[in-house]
């Protein structure tokens, strides 16, 4: 094991409800991890092999980085986003998702597993932009990761704050007898987070080995109360992005990982009980798909945006710097547009975007949802089912 149990008493509160074979004190076994400062890791040829291929992969999607492919990577980033929160049994379909973000765009209201979904792509978004520049992560930066994570869950009290008691994983609701897994004691969890932040300034190992490490360690510390595997993924987003393998494009790892469940909690167990080289297998594994989805799916939604333009040109054929081509470029971020987001995305005035949709709209490239004449949106022709397929991870 890379750490050691801690034997510890659960304590029954009165003062909480629990069902009365839950009531009685119960002995359990905390898991405590070694820091990564103690770590020492030899690559076998093997596996050094296989994070190659993975990092190569990584920097293929990267190749491209002009201001003309950043509606690509704010889909990836949603992809990444929608997948995390996949892989903790939270489903909202892609269409629903997409509509309610053009909802809550425009200051509409939004349903509750939709905006806790789309609190993920804002934390995300957070993870990537303040971390990957400053000098190292520090503990705050993970903790404001959380805070915006959790800033329209129903716990959401809960949200930004270290956890100040056990937690467990399976088992019951009412005490960690009988969990699957028991984290640190509270105690423990500061020097822990640091130590990971700490881990994250390391540059000696190649960039996606510090990330899968720097994941593994932070699900096993297991820091708050809820929201640790959308905040830990997020983390490794942060080192691929610090170290300069991903600069652009977010390897969308949790498509990968929530299509086969089971092995990503195998491989974590693995990373627990010191076989780290068959976790950074595993996690290199999915990288690898994962950047090779991505890249296919963007060729997909390039290859849509041609057959748009086509139609755009056989329908009216607007001057070269109409707004109708401008939305056209920005419609991989935005799979359901209305006329302020539109605005926004392409800094076009709302005369020209409105024209303009009515052109998309006359060419069959945007589908009007709804008959409303107020709050009005639509939806791009045949992108969602591009994203519903990358989203599910479909090759």
């Amino acid at each position: 094991m890379r750490g050691h149990f801690v034997h510890r008493v659960w304590e029954w509160d009165p003062a909480l409800y629990a069902p009365a074979k839950y009531r009685a004190s119960c002995r359990y076994d905390a898991f405590v991890p070694d820091p990564l400062a103690d770590l020492r890791l030899d690559l076998p040829g093997s596996l050094a092999g296989i994070v190659s291929d993975a990092e190569k992969a990584i920097a293929t999607l990267n190749r491209s980085d002009g201001q003309e492919f950043q509606p690509f990577a704010r889909l990836l980033l949603r992809t990444e986003s929608i997948a995390s929160s996949k892989v903790e049994g939270m489903q909202v379909d892609a269409r629903t998702l997409a509509r309610a973000e053009a909802n809550q765009e425009t200051g509409r209201k939004v349903g509750p597993d939709a905006a806790e979904i789309l609190s993920n792509i804002d934390a995300m978004q957070l993870a990537i932009e303040r971390t990957s520049s400053v000098d190292e992560i520090q503990p705050q930066d993970i903790i404001d990761i959380h805070a915006v994570l959790l800033s329209r869950a129903s716990n959401k009290q809960i949200a930004g704050l270290i956890r100040k008691a056990q937690n467990w994983i399976g088992g019951n609701d009412y005490n960690p007898c009988g969990a699957d897994f028991v984290p640190p004691p509270e105690s423990e969890v500061d020097r822990l987070v640091d130590d990971i932040c700490q881990f994250g300034a390391d540059e000696d190992l190649p960039p996606l080995v510090q990330a899968g490490i720097a994941h593994a360690q932070f699900e096993t510390v297991h820091p708050f109360d809820d929201g640790n595997g959308r905040t830990g993924r997020a983390l490794v987003q942060v080192i691929l992005r610090r170290r300069g393998l991903a600069p652009a494009f977010v390897p969308p790892i949790s498509v990968v990982l929530a299509r086969d469940k089971e092995q990503y909690i195998k491989g974590l167990t693995l990373f627990r009980e010191d076989h780290i080289p068959e976790w950074l297998e595993i996690f290199a594994v999915a990288a690898n798909q994962a950047a090779g989805l991505a890249e296919r799916y963007t060729g997909r939604v390039s290859a849509l945006q041609e057959e748009w333009r086509a139609k755009l040109r056989s329908h009216s054929n607007p001057r070269a710097d109409a707004a109708a081509w401008a939305i056209i470029n920005v419609l991989p971020a935005h799979p359901v547009s209305t006329v302020p987001v539109a605005v926004a995305a392409t800094r076009r005035t709302k005369p020209a975007v409105t024209n303009a949709i009515d052109q998309l709209e006359g060419a069959g490239i945007l589908q009007r949802l709804g008959e409303s004449t107020r709050n009005r949106a639509w939806e791009a022709v045949g992108l969602l089912d591009l994203v519903i397929g990358l989203e599910e991870g479909i090759d």
